[in-house]
Order: structure tokens, then sequence, then C-alpha cells
């Protein structure tokens, strides 16, 4: 089973900011899959689908990032997944543009959204996928720049797709080591070696 989640901020005065690049990957993903995004529950829209015999789940939280672990503890309590079954994907001010990195666990460092996914389900154990939204300006507020508006470069557009091909690759049963072998690193790479 795989519960795929992707961080963002409901609303439309959030779409197409830094935050919400989990969502953009996550819409991405479902076009390429052909699955739409129309169930609601658990707190968050979601598409469920079976791949491979395999349950699948998509989801957009609606709780805001700084809950996102409330949506994620409901669909774990649901549907019976277990931690190791959860990838989150969630942007991340550290890497450039264009990069992603993914890892099997790890801390929530400066993310919300993470922290609160952590917090949720007592355990860091989860697969993430981190976009690069770039470094803020020293003089910005954290707050400001990532909820300020994508500029769209070639860059931020090629690590959203790179991370939607991570995604794509890793549901059609792709081990999470060949997943990270390929896409971690810079944004020329696109799933290449």
């Amino acid at each position: 089973m795989k519960l795929i989640v992707g961080l963002g901020n409901i609303g439309k005065e959030y779409a197409d900011t830094n935050h919400n690049v989990g969502f953009m990957v996550i819409d991405r993903v479902s076009e390429m899959l052909g699955e739409s995004i129309k169930k609601n529950g658990c707190d968050a829209d979601y598409a469920e689908f079976n791949k491979n015999g395999e349950k699948v789940i998509l989801a957009k939280p609606r709780t805001y990032m700084n809950e996102s672990g409330r949506s994620v503890k409901s669909f774990m309590k649901k549907f019976g997944f277990e931690i190791e079954d959860v990838v989150v994907i969630n942007d991340d001010i550290d890497l450039a543009p264009g990069y992603v990195r993914i890892r099997k666990s790890g801390s929530a460092g400066t993310h919300n959204g993470l922290r609160s996914i952590i917090k949720e389900t007592g355990s860091g154990d989860f697969k993430r996928i981190r976009v690069g939204i770039g470094l803020k300006n020293p003089n910005q507020d954290l707050a400001s720049f990532v909820l300020a508006k994508m500029r769209m470069t070639d860059e931020q557009k090629q690590g959203l797709e790179k991370a939607a091909k991570a995604v794509y690759d890793y549901i059609l049963g792709d081990t999470i080591d060949n997943v990270m072998s390929k896409y971690n690193g810079d944004s020329d790479s696109n799933g290449k070696h």
C-alpha cells in the first residue's frame, strides 16, 4: 500500500505559492496516471486506486500546512497504512530550484508540515520527497517567502516535473532506492544517470 501526500495550503490565495509544491506534484502525478482527485475524506481531497494489485492514495490535506499530520493520521487509521507506506512531498528552502532530495526518513527541520506529521504519527520513519524552492533573501521573512507566488522558472518547472516522475515511478513499482539514485540531485539529471 502507498499513501502519497502532497503538502500545501487550501484556498485560491495559496495556489501556486512556494509552499504548495506538494499539491502541484500530486496534481501532476494524478494527470500522468489518469486518476482524478475527486474524493473527500480524512481531512483531504484524494484519489484512491489500485496499481499492480496495490492500493494507492494520492492526497492533498485540507487542514492547512501546520496541521497536515491530522490528515495523515486519519488516512493511516481508516485504511490501515503503516508509517512505512507514507510518502510526503514538500517544499524545501535549503534546496535550489530544480533540485529534488528523496529520503527514507528524517527530521522535520524547519518545516511545519513535516513537524505536524511527526507529532501526530509519533514517527519520522516516512519517505519524503523534498522539492527545492531556493534560498530566501536573508532580509526576507520566512513566512512571506514560502507564501510568495512561485516564479515558475525553468528550474522550478524541472524540479516539479522531476518530483512527479519520481512519484510516478515509485507507484509503478520502482523501489525507493532506485528512485533515490535516479532523481536525487540537480535539475539536469532529470532521472537519467
